[in-house]
């Protein structure tokens, strides 16, 4: 294994494994395991696994904005670097999502592409009754679909990978771009 880039959950790998074959790269040629952590706090145990302390390989990462200190904390714990800042992460090669994943790439998408998405996943009629949910009766579109994204079992990592199949590659969300562009 020449590097290992750490994500939160199996969403997150299935988005960058799709983005890097349709960018024609093969992460397993280059020896490149996208591993899912089940959530970031658990960085600091497969920092120690990963890291200098461990097998030492070259290590990238990806994870929610409200995350990021998990990140932070865990790199700098682990002796890998200092992590004060998202500044500080980026020079590691540890990226951050706005909000996350989801978030991200309904922004690069448009929310009317992604109800075609959604559409074409068969799911409109349910996003439909999502809507009409009185917690919900109000949001715009963006907000619902991120939330609806997370409401069933594997409905995330099938998302991920009919979303970034849907993306434009010239306008792939910058924390997925910089992460590929680093590994």
């Amino acid at each position: 294994m020449a590097a290992v880039v750490l994500v939160e959950g199996t969403s997150d790998q299935v988005a960058i494994e799709v983005l890097a074959a349709r960018r024609g790269r093969d992460l397993d040629a280059e020896r490149v395991a996208v591993v899912p952590m089940g959530g970031a706090t658990n960085i600091g145990r497969f920092l120690e696994e990963f890291g200098p302390a461990g097998l030492d390989v070259s290590l990238a990462g990806l994870c929610d904005a409200g995350e990021e200190w998990s990140f932070r904390r865990g790199l700098s714990r682990a002796g890998i670097g200092p992590a004060r800042t998202r500044d500080d992460l980026e020079s590691l090669g540890f990226f951050v999502c706005v909000e996350d994943l989801e978030d991200e790439l309904i922004r690069a998408l448009g929310t009317d592409t992604v109800l075609e998405v959604v559409a074409a996943q068969g799911d409109l009629r349910s996003f439909r009754r999502f809507q009409n949910q009185p917690a919900k009766r109000g949001q715009t579109d963006a907000p619902q679909l991120r939330r609806f994204l997370g409401t069933r079992s594997g409905r995330k990592a099938q998302y991920a990978k009919a979303l970034v199949d849907a993306l434009d590659l010239a306008n792939v969300p910058r924390p997925l771009d910089a992460l590929l562009a680093r590994i």
